[in-house]
C-alpha cells in the first residue's frame, strides 16, 4: 500500500502524456482548419454531403464497409495508390474536417474508395455491383448487399429506377417481376457518389511539390 501513490502517479502521467501527444497535438495542429477556396469566387472545400449522401454514410457503416475499404489516398511512394487509379492526389487532413467520424479504414480487402465517385460515377453501376459484385466485377470477394433491393410485381409499367440485369443474368427476376433500390440502398449510392477528390487544396498542392 505504501507504493500506491507513486503508481497513482505512473498512471496519471501515462494517460496525460497519451492525451497531450495523441489528442491536444493533433487539436493545435489541425484544429484551426477550414474550407478553403483557392480561386476568388470558387466554392470553399471540401464540403459536406447533404441529403441523401449524408444518410447513406449511416447506410455503409452499419454494413461493414469501412472494414474492407479505406478512405484515403496516400502519397506517392508509399503505395501503389496512383498506378491503380484511386486518386490523382494524396488525400490531406483537410479534406476531413467536416466529418464527425472519420472513415480511413483498417485495411484494403477492397479498392480505396475516397474517390470512387469521381472514378465510376454511374449510378447504375453502383446498384448493380452493390445487387451482385459478380454483375460488374467477376472474381470479386465483395459479399452481395441484394437485402438491400426488393423485387416487386411490375404494374402499369416498369419502375424508372428499376435495375436492369444484363442478358443471361441467373439472378434476374422472372418475367412480370422487376428488383428496385430501397431507399438505403439509394442513400448508400448517394454517398459513394459524393466522395470525390476534385479539388485542389493548399496542403495538396505543397506536397506535390
Amino acid at each position: 500500500m505504501k507504493n500506491l501513490p507513486l503508481l497513482f502517479c505512473g498512471i496519471f502521467f501515462c494517460i496525460a502524456f497519451s492525451w497531450t501527444g495523441l489528442i491536444l497535438s493533433s487539436q493545435i495542429q489541425f484544429g484551426s482548419l477550414e474550407p478553403v477556396a483557392l480561386e476568388e469566387g470558387e466554392r470553399p472545400r471540401p464540403q459536406k454531403p447533404v441529403g441523401f449522401a449524408s444518410q447513406g454514410k449511416q447506410v455503409y457503416t452499419e454494413n461493414g464497409c469501412l472494414y474492407c475499404h479505406s478512405q484515403q489516398t496516400r502519397r506517392k511512394g508509399f503505395g501503389a495508390d496512383y498506378e491503380r487509379g484511386w486518386g490523382d492526389r494524396q488525400t490531406v487532413p483537410r479534406d476531413y474536417i467536416l466529418q464527425k467520424r472519420v472513415l480511413l479504414g483498417t485495411m484494403r480487402t477492397g479498392p480505396d474508395l475516397m474517390n470512387i465517385g469521381g472514378r465510376i460515377p454511374n449510378r447504375e453501376w453502383h446498384h448493380l455491383h452493390l445487387y451482385d459484385p459478380q454483375i460488374t466485377s467477376e472474381g470479386s470477394i465483395m459479399p452481395a448487399f441484394a437485402f438491400l433491393y426488393k423485387k416487386q410485381k411490375i404494374e402499369d409499367a416498369p419502375s424508372p429506377n428499376a435495375l436492369n440485369f444484363p442478358k443471361g443474368y441467373a439472378g434476374a427476376p422472372e418475367s412480370g417481376y422487376e428488383v428496385v433500390p430501397t431507399d438505403r440502398a439509394e442513400a448508400l449510392v448517394d454517398y459513394l457518389l459524393s466522395l470525390k477528390i476534385n479539388y485542389e487544396l493548399p496542403e495538396s498542392k505543397f506536397a506535390a511539390e
